[in-house]
């Protein structure tokens, strides 16, 4: 067994110090907090191997880390909240004819949805981070290691981008409208919309669990429900993964599209502009960041402590 250098353990547990000591100064300590400090903390200094994956999997960290944070200042305490003006350009632009009026796709599935989509949706949707982590894993463990890496810092920049998105142009989901109407409610609690069909189909309460914790009601745009499986479907393919590996991302891609608007979180234009962030985030990553000397450097060194 070889044991961290000191100074690679002082490091280790003074920022496990300070994140635990400002979290819970600045917005609460959650059983949460503990346990995944406490499984980076055994993995570091439980072997070489495993303080290797620790460190691996830090991208995912600051990204958890990072939405949890972002209760620290609400977006709408920044820029005006987008309620009516999203809901009619969908209503304009994607509006769907139904008994005389036009409804928008959110609002038809409000009225047309099956017990059978309702739970696939549901199925879907609990994939959208998971599947992402699980394949960065995977490549880890299959020792492609550099491919993994990329991997990991493109769904950082991607829910970076994202984030700065949601202050940018905070933005108020379709369930909104259809329990609240235009006016904004700043302490809306976070609601499980359409996906509650799936918790009564399934005798579970996985979405209102999920969904009670909810760091940002009015980030609807952009999708990152929608960005996130395109990451790992551009690096299945560059890693030229499986065909059947490759088909199920897309399978999972698309469905997650298709739930997001189904389930009333998302409009079709959110969609949209999550499939731009995602894009945006990988051609940045790969034809810009990697480019310059000094973050070339950066991940040279990094993957290097990894392998």
């Amino acid at each position: 067994m070889t044991f961290p250098t000191r100074k690679e353990t002082g490091y280790v547990l003074l920022g496990a110090a300070l994140y635990l000591l400002l979290t819970g100064t600045c917005i609460g300590i959650r059983p949460e907090h503990i346990y995944l400090m406490g499984v980076f903390l055994a993995l570091f200094f439980a072997s070489k191997y495993t303080r290797k994956l620790s460190v691996a999997l830090i991208p995912f960290m600051i990204f958890g880390a990072s939405y949890d944070w972002m209760r620290l200042l609400p977006n709408y305490e920044v820029n005006p909240i987008d309620v009516k003006g999203l809901y009619e350009t969908e209503k304009m632009l994607f509006g769907i004819q139904s008994d005389g009026t036009v409804l928008t796709p959110n609002e038809y599935f409000a009225i047309h949805n099956w017990k059978i989509m309702d739970f696939i949706s549901g199925i879907f949707y609990l994939c959208w981070v998971p599947v992402p982590i699980m394949f960065g894993i995977w490549l880890y463990l299959k020792g492609k290691r550099n491919l993994y890496l990329r991997l990991a810092l493109v769904f950082l920049l991607v829910n970076l981008i994202g984030f700065a998105g949601y202050y940018i142009h905070p933005a108020a989901p379709p369930w909104y409208v259809m329990l609240h109407g235009f006016e904004p409610i700043l302490d809306t609690p976070g609601e499980t919309a359409g996906l509650a069909r799936f918790d009564i189909v399934t005798g579970l309460n996985i979405f209102s669990s999920i969904y009670s914790r909810n760091a940002n009601v009015f980030a609807a745009i952009p999708s990152l429900h929608s960005a996130y499986m395109v990451i790992p479907l551009y690096y299945a393919i560059k890693g030229k993964c499986h065909p059947v590996i490759i088909g199920l991302f897309f399978f999972i891609l698309v469905g997650i599209w298709f739930t997001a608007v189904y389930t009333a979180h998302h409009y079709l234009i959110d969609v949209i502009l999550g499939i731009i962030c995602a894009l945006a985030g990988i051609l940045l990553f790969e034809k810009v960041l990697l480019k310059l000397k000094w973050f070339h450097k950066f991940f040279n060194t990094y993957y290097g402590y990894i392998q």
